[in-house]
């Protein structure tokens, strides 16, 4: 486990995931929000964000959290030696969309670029949470299938399988970066 790739639908625990997972095995943790946006939520150009993308995905160790761009995501997948894919059901995205909704008042989210508005990003969070579904969804989960066969897949569909897929690694005793 040196390139870890997390990925999957709005809301699903992503980003939360992705610290804990760089805490645990030590590798560096690239927040793809952050390398898209800078404060108060302004886009960097396409062409400063592909370059910063194939920066860190030239790196030999990594955590990736997020979606990116489709011009990015795929290649990343490629050269991830780990996928971790959060498939939670459609519901569980919503409700957890709006709970960062509701304590993004009281609390900015964590890995959010500074500044970021709350409420504009919320929104577009919902109207992303049914296209992905839609569309790439079902790409995701024929990938990961197929991946199975020469990557390390970690594909998780529960609240309780994040939690004992952090816990497995909280009791593994071998080093992560080989």
């Amino acid at each position: 486990m040196k390139r870890v790739a997390v990925f999957g639908n709005a809301g699903g625990g992503k980003s939360q995931l992705s610290r804990q997972l760089a805490d645990l095995t030590g590798l560096p943790l690239h927040i793809l929000d952050k390398v898209q946006f800078q404060a108060g939520g302004v886009p960097v150009s396409p062409e400063e964000y592909r370059q910063a993308h194939a920066a860190i995905v030239a790196q030999d160790t990594w955590v990736i959290d997020g979606f990116g761009s489709l011009e990015t995501l795929w290649p990343r997948l490629e050269a991830a030696d780990t996928l971790v894919y959060i498939d939670l059901p459609l519901a569980r995205h919503f409700a957890w969309v709006t709970k960062r909704l509701v304590m993004g008042y009281f609390t900015p989210p964590p890995g959010w670029p500074e500044n970021t508005p709350l409420l504009k990003s919320s929104l577009t969070s919902y109207q992303v949470l049914w296209l992905c579904h839609q569309k790439l969804t079902p790409k995701y989960r024929e990938y990961v299938a197929k991946a199975s066969a020469t990557k390390q897949v970690y594909h998780l569909r529960s609240a309780q399988q994040i939690r004992d897929f952090l816990a497995t690694l909280q009791t593994a005793e071998t080093p992560f970066q080989t």
